[in-house]
C-alpha cells in the first residue's frame, strides 16, 4: 500500500486535497482525520504539518509527500522532488529598507554580509549566502511577521516569500537582489530509495489533471488551403488531429491548447478563416 502525507492545514492543504481527489482517490470529509484510508486504490494518506512531511519521507516513514519545494529544501530532509504540481507557486527573495543612495542602503546580495537576516527558512537562506560565498552576522530564525522585524531591530535584511511586494513597501522594504527560489507545490520522494510500488499510477493521475487544468480541447474547421497556417498557429501538445468534412473541401480540427492562451488563438484562427471553434474542458487525460 502506498503511504502518502499531505499537508493538514495551510495553503497547501485545500488545493493538494482537490487535485487528489480530482486524480480519483479518496478524501477526507472530517479535517480532525489524520490518517485515511482508500482501499480502493491500495493507498493510504497521512495528514501532516506541510513543514513536517519532508521528514517522514526523507525518513521512509511514508512513501512519498506533497510540500512546498522551499519547505523540502529548508527541512534539509533526504528527500527529493520527483513532480511539480503547478499549485502554490510563490517567490522567495531578499529585502531591505529602502534607503537609497545611502551608504547603509543594502541593494545587492554581497551587501547582505556582516549583516543580520530574518526569516522562516533559515535553512533555505544560510545555504543561498553561502553559494554566493557571504557571511552574515547572524540568521535570525522567526517563524511569523518578518517583515517587523527590521523596525523592531531584529534584524538588517529579511528573506521572505513574496507576491506583489505590497506589504513589504508598507513595512519601508524593497526587494533586491535575483529570486532566492521560485517556489510550488511538489511530490517528493526519499532519495537514494528505489521508487514505491504504485508511484508510477500516482505520477500518471496528477499528471492527467495537470494537463486537464492547463489545456483545453479546441474543434475548429478551416479551408483546406489554409490548413497549414491554422496548425502553425495550433501546434498542440503532441499534433492536431485533422478530419476531412463531408460535402466540403475544408478541414475539421481538433487540438490541445494552453488554457491561458485560449482566446488569442481563437481571434488568430479566425484571421485564417477557420470557423465552428468550439473549446471544451478537459475533466482527465493520459498523455
Amino acid at each position: 500500500m502506498l503511504r502518502i502525507a499531505v499537508p493538514n492545514k495551510g495553503s497547501l492543504s485545500g488545493p493538494a486535497s482537490e487535485m487528489l481527489s480530482e486524480a480519483g482517490y479518496r478524501q477526507r470529509r472530517d479535517h480532525r482525520e489524520l490518517v485515511l484510508a482508500d482501499p480502493e486504490n491500495d493507498v493510504e494518506f497521512f495528514f501532516l504539518r506541510p513543514r513536517d512531511v519532508a521528514v517522514y519521507v526523507g525518513t521512509g516513514t511514508v512513501d512519498v509527500g506533497i510540500t512546498g519545494r522551499d519547505l523540502m529544501l529548508d527541512s534539509g530532509a533526504d528527500a527529493v522532488e520527483h513532480l511539480g504540481l503547478g499549485f502554490a507557486r510563490s517567490t522567495f527573495r531578499y529585502a531591505a529598507p529602502a534607503l537609497p543612495g545611502e551608504p547603509a542602503a543594502v541593494t545587492q546580495v554581497s551587501d547582505i554580509a556582516g549583516r543580520r537576516v530574518a526569516s522562516s527558512y533559515t535553512t533555505l537562506v544560510a545555504q543561498h549566502l553561502a553559494k554566493q560565498g557571504v557571511e552574515p552576522a547572524a540568521i535570525v530564525h522567526l517563524d511569523g511577521a518578518v517583515e517587523s522585524s527590521v523596525r523592531l531591530g531584529v534584524a538588517d535584511v529579511i528573506a521572505d516569500v513574496v507576491e506583489t511586494g505590497t506589504t513589504l513597501r508598507a513595512a519601508g522594504l524593497e526587494v533586491f537582489g535575483d529570486p532566492i527560489l521560485r517556489s510550488e507545490a511538489v511530490l517528493i520522494r526519499q532519495a537514494d530509495a528505489e521508487p514505491p510500488a504504485g508511484l508510477s499510477i500516482l505520477t500518471r493521475r496528477l499528471e492527467g489533471v495537470i494537463t486537464a487544468r492547463e489545456y483545453v480541447l479546441m474543434d475548429y474547421v478551416v479551408p483546406a488551403a489554409r490548413l497549414e497556417e491554422a496548425v502553425a498557429i495550433t501546434p498542440g501538445k503532441e499534433s492536431p488531429t485533422v478530419s476531412l468534412q463531408h460535402h466540403s473541401d475544408a478541414r475539421a480540427v481538433r487540438v490541445m491548447v494552453p488554457r491561458r492562451e485560449t482566446n488569442r488563438i481563437m481571434d488568430a484562427l479566425y484571421d485564417v478563416g477557420a470557423r465552428a471553434i468550439i473549446v471544451t474542458s478537459i475533466h482527465a487525460s493520459r498523455l
